[in-house]
């Protein structure tokens, strides 16, 4: 009798529990990219970020969606990855029109110290993705560029999951290369720090969301009953953010040695 007393109040609880970390799952994947996105706008300075952090994201949940055609997951994960994509292009918006920005100011700075009386502005020579420069793939001109990009590669992958919809092998192979793909998220920024022997304009508190975030979804995984391919790439996922975490503290403990940027005006405008 007083088991069935508390029904009541447990079973309500319980499902405001699973709607929380449901919505932790959709939308706590972002929550990193947030200091990120206002330390960039607030310095007008990209270089401290990776882009190839967008490209490993938009990738991998590009495939996560098309796994989900050939074997429905919780839609949460679903949801987690559309929810990904939005954030990844926006942070590409801003780290493309900031970098394009500041190449002009260069070259402004540059031609009026070499000829004051020379008012015309040469401006930096655009690169694009249809140019199919392999020098230059993602570090394009327009943020429409990388747009372009990201269709062609959602419509072939699509085409071919369409295709291949029917097979096993397939579907779970895709499945795998999608979480696999994700949980190399880190590795950009793991090179690009140990390049520069720096972390100097890499936000810690994104990191450190990176941790909580990938040790919460790897648990979340287990606890559900995810297919295995989660379960395994979000343990390697954490694994990963914890390297970052350990240049950083090691760096830390050593004089820096600055990560080449490009200079910017001290009275430009947020964006």
């Amino acid at each position: 009798m007083e088991a069935e007393g508390l029904d009541w109040l447990l079973v309500p609880l319980h499902q405001l529990v699973s709607w929380g970390a449901a919505g932790a799952m959709v939308f706590g994947g972002v929550v990193p990219y947030i200091p990120q996105y206002r330390d960039i706008r607030r310095t007008q300075n990209a270089e401290g970020f990776s882009t190839y952090v967008c490209l490993v994201l938009l990738v991998a949940n590009i495939l996560r969606i098309l796994f989900w055609f050939g074997r429905h997951f919780e839609s949460p994960l679903l949801w987690q990855s559309i929810v990904m994509i939005l954030t990844m292009l926006l942070m590409l918006k801003l780290c493309t029109e900031v970098r394009v920005t500041n190449e002009l100011n260069v070259k402004r700075r540059f031609f009026a110290a070499a000829d004051n009386k020379d008012e015309e502005v040469k401006v930096p020579p655009r690169r694009l993705y249809l140019d199919f420069d392999p020098h230059h793939f993602w570090h394009w001109s327009s943020f429409g560029d990388y747009v372009q990009c990201v269709l062609a590669f959602t419509g072939v992958a699509g085409y071919v999951t369409y295709l291949s919809i029917d097979s096993a092998l397939f579907v779970e192979t895709l499945g795998f290369l999608a979480v696999l793909t994700e949980a190399m998220l880190g590795v950009p920024q793991l090179y690009r720090n140990y390049r520069h022997k720096s972390t100097e304009g890499m936000s810690i508190k994104m990191v450190l969301m990176w941790t909580s975030g990938d040790t919460f979804k790897t648990a979340y995984f287990l606890l559900n009953g995810a297919p295995l391919q989660f379960s395994v790439c979000g343990l390697l996922q954490v694994l990963v953010d914890l390297a970052i975490l350990g240049q950083a503290y090691a760096f830390a403990r050593r004089p820096q040695k600055p990560a080449p940027h490009v200079a910017h005006p001290a009275s430009a405008k947020a964006l």
